[in-house]
């Protein structure tokens, strides 16, 4: 499985790595801090997953999520936010996000999917 990694915390980049690290199945092939290079990376790339920050220079992770559904539908995209409104919630999955995350709770559950995931195209 191939992955994008992008966030504009380096803390968050590194936790997210260190997740994935134990998946000898997962190659990170870019991480990001800002939402343009994200958008470059997606379109260039063409990973299997995303894990993208909300809140980011440039483009934030919202409308680079907008922005690669217009020409890639296949794309699982998993938003991460401090902002885990349920009206961003409701936007995001309009948008075409997968999955949506809160950065203050959800991480075992982002743990518990990724595991899931990356199951999934193990056996695919």
């Amino acid at each position: 499985m191939r992955i994008i990694i992008a966030d504009d915390s380096r803390l968050g980049r590194d936790w997210l790595i260190d997740l994935l690290d134990i998946h000898k199945e997962v190659e990170i092939v870019k991480v990001c801090a800002d939402g343009t290079s994200t958008l470059e990376a997606l379109q260039a790339m063409k990973p299997d997953l995303a894990i993208v920050g909300f809140k980011m220079s440039g483009l934030d992770g919202f409308e680079v999520l907008k922005e690669i559904r217009k020409t890639n539908t296949s794309l699982k995209f998993i938003l991460l936010t401090f902002y885990a409104f349920d009206s961003y919630r409701q936007a995001a999955k309009q948008a075409g996000a997968d999955y949506f995350f809160s950065k203050f709770d959800d991480y075992e559950n982002l743990k518990t999917l990724l595991n899931k995931l990356v199951e999934e195209d193990k056996n695919s």
